[in-house]
C-alpha cells in the first residue's frame, strides 16, 4: 500500500497534518493515569498493577519500532499508518471488552500489547518522510509532528474524565468510555492515511540538498557504532525520569498534597495530566526547533542536566509549594517531550538520511525499557513506602534521588557522543544506488 507520490506543486507542508492526525491519537497513551484511580476502585487493583497496561503499550511500542522500522521504510507511510489505525483502534476495542466482564487481562491484552503495536508503527510512519521533505529543518519538522504524540493527553485527558464522569466510574462505564476511544480514533487517522504523500524524487524541495549528500550509514552498520548504544543511554534515562511522573501524574499530584491545607481535586489532578500533556507538547517544538540553532549535543545537555535539577527542586522543595511542584513537573515533561523530537534529527546528524527510520525504529527499543523502569521505580516503591505507613510526599522521595542518578548517567552517555568512524559509511556510489532502488517502489 504505497502512498501516492506528490503531484507537481504539493506543498510539504500538508505533510505535517498527515503526521499529527496520528500522532495526536496514540498519544491518548499520556492520559492513561485518568483511567487507573477508576481502575483500581472497580477491579481491586494495586498502583503497580493498574500500570501494567501503560508499561506494556510503551514495551510493544520500542519492540514494533524495532522490528517494523525497516517494513515501514519498505511500504512507505500509508502503509504504517494503516496498520497503526487497526492495531490502536482494536486495542480499544478489545479493552471495552475486558471492562465490560471484568476480565483485566483483555486490558492488558488490548490496550498493552494489541495498542501497543499501533504505538510503535505509528509513531515512526511518518518520520523518515517528514526528514526527506524537511532536509533544511529536521528538527523543526519532527518536532511537529512528534508535538501531537505529546499534546494527545491534553485532548484525551479532559476528554476520558468527561466520559468517566457520564458513564460512571464503574466497569460498565469505563468499557464505554474504551469503546468510544477506539471508534474516534479510527475514523481521526484515517485523515492521516487519506492526506499522506512521498516527495517525488530525491529533492522535494529545489533550494534543499541531497538526501544522498554527505555521510550515510545503514540500519544494520549503525547499530553496531557506540554512538547508536550512547544515544540508547541518552534517550532511555531521559525517558525514564519523565514517564515516571507522567504514568502516575494525577495520583502524584493528590499524594503529595493530601496532608496540607490544599489537597487537589480529581478534576484538577486531570487538569495536571492535561498541563503535563501540554508542556510535553511544546517541548516536542520547541527544544527540537532550538535544536536546529545550537546542536543536538548541546540541547541534550540542557533536557539531563537541568532535568536533573528540577528533579532535586520537587525532592527538597516540592511539597512546600505546589506552585514549584506544577512548575518543575512542566519542565521536566518539556524535556522529556523535547528529547523525543531531536532524537531523529540527533541521528540524521550522526547517520544520515539513509534508512534513518529504520535506526529511529531500533533506537526507540531505550523506550520500552524506561517504559517499564519508569512506571517500576516508581509506583513499585510507593507501594512498598505506603506499607511502612509513609504517605504524601513521602511515597516518592527515593523515586525521585533515583531519577537524579538516571539523569547523570545520560548526561556522561551524551558527553560520549562523537562522530561515526568512516568504516561505518556507504560509499557514495553504492550508496545513490541503494536509495534509488529504496525509493522506486514508492514512486511506481
Amino acid at each position: 500500500m504505497s502512498p501516492p507520490v506528490a503531484p507537481a506543486g504539493w506543498s510539504r507542508w500538508l505533510v505535517p497534518p498527515a503526521a499529527l492526525s496520528v500522532h495526536l491519537s496514540i498519544g491518548q497513551a499520556y492520559a492513561w493515569s485518568v483511567f487507573k484511580p477508576p481502575l483500581e476502585s472497580a477491579l481491586g487493583l494495586s498502583g503497580t498493577q493498574s500500570a501494567l497496561p501503560f508499561q506494556l503499550g510503551i514495551v510493544m511500542l520500542g519492540l514494533s519500532a524495532a522490528f517494523g522500522g525497516t517494513l515501514v521504510e519498505r511500504n512507505g507511510p500509508r502503509w504504517a499508518m494503516t496498520v497503526a489505525l487497526v492495531c490502536f483502534s482494536s486495542g480499544f476495542l478489545i479493552s471495552a471488552l475486558g471492562a465490560a466482564s471484568e476480565q483485566y487481562w483483555l486490558i492488558v491484552l488490548g490496550y498493552g500489547f494489541v495498542g501497543g503495536i499501533g504505538l510503535g508503527i505509528g509513531y515512526i510512519s511518518p518520520v523518515s518522510t517528514l526528514i526527506k521533505w524537511f532536509p533544511d529543518r529536521p528538527g523543526m519538522a519532527t518536532g511537529i509532528a512528534i508535538m501531537g504524540f505529546g499534546g494527545g493527553a491534553l485532548i484525551a485527558s479532559p476528554w476520558s474524565a468527561q466520559m468517566l464522569k457520564s458513564f460512571g466510574a464503574d466497569s460498565s462505564g469505563i468499557a464505554l468510555a474504551f469503546l468510544v476511544h477506539g471508534l474516534s480514533y479510527a475514523v481521526f487517522m484515517l485523515l492521516g492515511v487519506l492526506l499522506v504523500r512521498v516527495p517525488r524524487g530525491e529533492k522535494p524541495v529545489a533550494s534543499a540538498p541531497s538526501v544522498v549528500e554527505g555521510v550515510q550509514v545503514s540500519a544494520r552498520s549503525a547499530v553496531r557504532t557506540p554512538q547508536f548504544w550512547c544515544l540508547w543511554v541518552v534517550l532511555c534515562m531521559n525517558v525514564t525520569a519523565g514517564i515516571g511522573i507522567l504514568e502516575k501524574a494525577a495520583p502524584m499530584i493528590t499524594d503529595f498534597f493530601a496532608d496540607t491545607s490544599t489537597p487537589v481535586s480529581v478534576t484538577a489532578a486531570a487538569g495536571f495530566v492535561a498541563l503535563l500533556s501540554a508542556a510535553n507538547m511544546a517541548g516536542r517544538i520547541g527544544w527540537s526547533s532550538t535544536s536546529d540553532l545550537i546542536g543536538r549535543k548541546n540541547i541534550y545537555r540542557v533536557y539531563l542536566g537541568v532535568g536533573a535539577l528540577m528533579y532535586a527542586l520537587i525532592a527538597l522543595l516540592g511539597d512546600s509549594s505546589k506552585p514549584l511542584f506544577i512548575l518543575c513537573a512542566l519542565v521536566i515533561l518539556s524535556f522529556y517531550g523535547g528529547g523525543f523530537a531531536t532524537i531523529p534529527a540527533y541521528l540524521k546528524d550522526l547517520f544520515g538520511t539513509y534508512q534513518v527510520g529504520a535506526i529511529h525504529g531500533r533506537l526507540l527499543t531505550a523506550w520500552s525499557t524506561a517504559g517499564v523502569l519508569g512506571p517500576l521505580i516508581v509506583n513499585w516503591i510507593a507501594d512498598r513506602q505506603e506499607e511502612a505507613g509513609r504517605h504524601g510526599s513521602a511515597l516518592y522521595g527515593l523515586s525521585f534521588v533515583i531519577m537524579i542518578g538516571l539523569l547523570v548517567i545520560g548526561f556522561v552517555a551524551n558527553e560520549l557522543v562523537r562522530p561515526v568512524h568512516a568504516r561505518h559509511h556507504i560509499p557514495a556510489p553504492r550508496k545513490a544506488a541503494d536509495v534509488g532502488h529504496r525509493q522506486q517502489p514508492e514512486s511506481a
